[in-house]
């Protein structure tokens, strides 16, 4: 029996994406949901060893699960694109995708580093630097963004394959009806205007905020693209 190479390629890729997003969005609601509780009732000096000895490890899988997440998603988007099997849903789960992985490589990850460097300077006897509250500020709203990016990005994620509704995209002059994805990926792009430039806001201040946040986020999402 003759071997398809390109096939099973494509279902690896599948395959990778899912694990590596698991261990993405794990490590997300990880760190939103568990680790930041734990920080706010921690004591100095557990915080002290807990951003110098755990917190590294956990954002380097963390920042690499995003990133491989991301370019096995690009095959798969480029794969639908080749069949002509690109629909709404499928765009605004990349879109979200994408700029959940950019908050993670060039939001997230540079300031966590400073938090990070700040609490090895203390753990050696030195100075915290005066920038780190800010820089972990800066951090956490790039981090609730993306806690409230996801649940849609999952829905749609999964939705263009198991839904009934939603355009397809994927052939000639469809984008002239594509209203759906337009609005929101305008929403999407205030959102994450907001996490570069803005400020925390109640919708995300708290864990309970923004999982009610991304459901809300979600059903939006949900209208905006099936009945728009």
């Amino acid at each position: 029996m003759d071997f398809d190479f390109m096939p099973f390629f494509d279902y690896l890729m599948r395959w990778g994406h899912i694990v590596f997003g698991i261990a993405w969005i794990g490590l997300l609601y990880y760190f939103n949901f568990v680790q930041g509780a734990f920080m706010a009732a921690a004591s100095n000096d557990t915080k002290v060893e807990a951003f110098t000895l755990l917190v590294p490890k956990a954002l380097w899988w963390f920042r690499w699960a995003a990133a491989f997440t991301f370019l096995t998603g690009l095959y798969l988007l480029y794969v639908v694109m080749k069949q002509g099997t690109l629909k709404e849903d499928t765009l605004v789960a990349g879109l979200l995708a994408t700029f959940m992985a950019a908050n993670v490589w060039f939001i997230i990850w540079p300031n966590q580093k400073v938090v990070i460097a700040s609490n090895e300077a203390v753990k050696a006897g030195g100075d915290a630097d005066p920038n780190q509250a800010s820089a972990a500020a800066t951090a956490l709203l790039a981090s609730r963004t993306n806690t409230l990016f996801s649940l849609a990005m999952v829905f749609t994620m999964v939705s263009s394959a198991h839904h009934v509704h939603g355009a397809d995209v994927g052939s000639s002059g469809a984008w002239a009806s594509a209203w759906g994805f337009y609005a929101v990926a305008a929403l999407a792009v205030l959102i994450e205007l907001n996490a570069i430039f803005g400020k925390m806001n109640p919708l995300m201040e708290s864990v309970k905020a923004v999982i009610a946040s991304s459901v809300v986020l979600t059903a939006i999402v949900w209208l905006l693209l099936y009945y728009l």
